[in-house]
């Protein structure tokens, strides 16, 4: 019984209401108050969106013309850097060859991958252990 005493007892404040915001006076007071542009708020508003507008096109510009030929220029360095490794690595003994020395390729107990020998990131390319070869 509550919520319908509330109700009936509301109804003539909210028509009242209605009728106030229905009329042209209030209505055109209203609009004038949140339309305007000679409020402070709305400029300050407006300032932010621009200021906004700006940065974000400076900071588009930098990412075009500023990063991505430093990527492309650290691209290159990267793979000049990466065939002259391989050039030296071509004038080195072979893997077979070469001095295995005691501190290298220490196991305590086998991994428990593959043969247990090689580590996770094995590279035959570079990588090489003959247990029977420590010196």
């Amino acid at each position: 019984m509550l919520p319908q005493r509330q109700i009936l007892r509301a109804t003539p404040r909210l028509t009242a209401q209605l009728r106030a915001a229905n009329n042209p006076v209030f209505r055109s007071a209203l609009q004038r108050r949140f339309a305007s542009t000679e409020n402070a708020f709305v400029k300050e508003r407006q300032a932010v969106k621009e200021h906004a507008a700006a940065t974000t096109e400076l900071w588009r510009k930098i990412s075009i013309y500023g990063v991505i030929p430093c990527l492309i220029l650290a691209g290159v360095n990267a793979y000049n850097l990466w065939t002259a490794h391989w050039e030296h690595w071509s004038h080195m003994p072979p893997l077979e060859e070469r001095v295995e020395y005691p501190y290298q390729n220490i196991r305590t107990k086998n991994f428990p991958w593959g043969d247990g020998d090689k580590t996770l990131f094995w590279n035959d390319s570079v990588n090489y252990h003959n247990k029977d070869k420590t010196t």
